[in-house]
């Protein structure tokens, strides 16, 4: 099975059913889509009309019911802001790592006790194979990627200052968002394959100008149907979890 994961600027993308999946870490409800006898699982991060800020976000909840339903494959897309003068507010760019600057909020499954100790692999954080595919269907549909980028995740919900900013440009971040740590993480943890893509909204703080909701609602809404239906078409392809090492991630001592 398949999920695809979508936070701000969250849209129709067809008929569904609800469901409402209990895990040992909370409730999460689900909307299952069927397109060509295909089901698909379509969370909203922050809940359908946009009430959970990022550092309440149930992240742990949220990753173990698509695992639960059978999830193996996740595309997730992010609003995020652009610290490089090159990625302007509505191009669409496909991540490739991150840096973690959260805070307060639970990272990982593995807390130990009675299971022994875990570490997962970081060393390809996002599914190098769902990353091609996006590539090559981007292309096919007509959706130009601008290139890859290094997110940096802050814990929100504030924005960022101008300084944090700075520094975030030297350590070689590209975008800032608040919601893809621990997402990418969980999921890697669980041996799911997922991949993000990056949709700029808005330029950072001390960047160019100044942040606007108008913005960056305005900037989502031209590329998020678009990058959603590549991640349907690609869906309806074959999927394969040799080509890539994400069920083989855990390194236990």
């Amino acid at each position: 099975m398949k999920a695809i994961i979508g936070g701000t600027g969250i849209y129709d993308i067809g008929e569904s059913h609800n469901r409402l999946v209990e895990t040992k870490y909370g409730k999460v409800e689900l909307d299952i889509i069927n397109i060509g006898g295909e089901e698909i699982a379509f969370l909203s991060r922050h809940g359908k009309d946009h009430t959970t800020p990022p550092h309440r976000i149930n992240y742990r909840a949220n990753m173990m019911a698509l695992k639960e339903i059978g999830v193996q494959y996740i595309y997730a897309t992010a609003a995020v802001g652009s610290c490089n003068e090159k990625y302007f507010p509505g191009d669409v760019v496909i991540i490739k790592d991150f840096l973690d600057f959260t805070k307060a909020r639970p990272v990982t499954f593995f807390e130990g006790g009675e299971e022994k100790v875990k570490h997962v692999d970081m060393s390809d954080p996002y599914c190098k194979n769902l990353r091609e595919k996006f590539y090559f269907m981007a292309k096919n549909q007509g959706i130009e990627t601008k290139g890859e980028a290094v997110y940096v995740c802050t814990e929100g919900p504030r924005f960022e200052t101008a300084s944090e900013i700075n520094m975030f440009k030297h350590l070689g971040g590209d975008v800032v968002g608040m919601t893809n740590v621990p997402e990418v993480v969980l999921a890697k943890e669980l041996g799911i394959c997922y991949a993000t893509v990056g949709i700029i909204s808005n330029w950072c703080t001390g960047m160019k100008g100044e942040i606007t909701l108008h913005d960056i609602q305005k900037e989502l809404d031209k590329s998020k149907e678009k990058v959603t239906k590549a991640f349907i078409e690609i869906f309806k392809g074959e999927l394969n979890k040799n080509k890539c090492t994400c069920k083989n991630s855990i390194i236990e001592l």
